[in-house]
């Protein structure tokens, strides 16, 4: 039996791991003095509220690898192969702690670099779990992903650039102005990392900016695909899903959403509307 194994980075919680079959491995996540297990006893919705009144920034933790290890002993004990995704080499250890941990697991045991984090790393979990319920071996299931990781696009558009300001990733002098000036970050995974690839005045041009970005790449539906917020509710992206339905209008009638989890949340704050899919390209997947 075939079995997957993703980092809650992935923003998957134990919940949804339980129903989907998969196996979950969770960050450790600081705020203060207390710890959690994110996305097993942190869940998002607990976590924006610990994030929104605490004067210090959670603080992340990778997994080190004789939790892999231990981890991996304990799921092939039985015959099953592991085929293991982590959040981005570029954003943490976690993927060189599984693959440490994996060589004594030769021929059992299979890491894959997501270079991604949060939905984009859901999205290339879905695609395998669609490849293991299809049957294909754990080689061709990794060929297939190792090729389709390449063709996933996250995309948001920020509402503050206070998190990004308490993280040391803008000044204050440049916070200060960009709030004044109503200036909206727009991020994008590129290459395994995050980078801020556009600057709108306003919201409305944000996703505009979001809008178009989706637009000319591509959104392949036969792909997983989501649509994402951060905070305490969803209701900017409830209003970017109803004001652009072009974009998804005679392809999906349940547009899927996910709430952006501590990785990820810990320097976007709230507010936060994104789209994460597979570009569309000619030849089958």
């Amino acid at each position: 039996m075939i079995r997957l194994m993703i980092d809650s980075a992935s923003d998957i919680n134990k919940y949804e791991a339980e129903e989907l079959g998969v196996i979950l491995e969770p960050i450790n996540i600081t705020i203060g003095s207390e710890e959690y297990k994110d996305g097993v006893d942190l869940l998002p919705e607990e976590f924006y509220d610990k994030l929104f009144s605490s004067p210090v920034l959670p603080k992340t933790s990778q997994i080190p690898p004789y939790v892999f290890e231990e981890e991996f002993e304990k799921y092939t004990a039985n015959g099953d192969e592991l085929i293991v995704i982590t959040l981005s080499s570029k954003l943490s250890g976690t993927y060189n702690n599984a693959v440490m941990a994996s060589q004594k697991f030769a021929g059992k045991v299979t890491v894959i670099d997501s270079l991604n984090a949060c939905v984009g790393e859901r999205l290339l979990g879905l695609y395998v779990l669609s490849l293991i319920k299809d049957g294909e071996d754990v080689k061709t299931i990794v060929e297939k992903a190792e090729t389709a990781k390449l063709r996933i696009n996250v995309i948001a558009v920020l509402d503050t650039l206070e998190y990004l300001k308490k993280g040391g990733r803008i000044s204050s002098t440049a916070a200060a102005i960009g709030s004044m000036l109503s200036i909206k970050p727009v991020i994008a995974v590129i290459d395994g990392e995050i980078k801020v690839v556009g600057k709108a005045m306003g919201a409305k041009k944000g996703n505009s900016i979001l809008t178009k970005f989706v637009s000319e790449k591509g959104l392949d539906f036969t792909m997983p695909y989501a649509t994402v917020w951060s905070g305490k509710e969803s209701s900017k992206l409830d209003a970017y899903i109803k004001d652009y339905a072009f974009l998804w209008e005679g392809h999906s009638d349940n547009i899927p959403k996910y709430i952006l989890g501590a990785t990820i949340g810990t320097h976007i704050g709230g507010g936060v509307v994104g789209v994460a899919f597979f570009e569309k390209v000619d030849f089958d997947r």
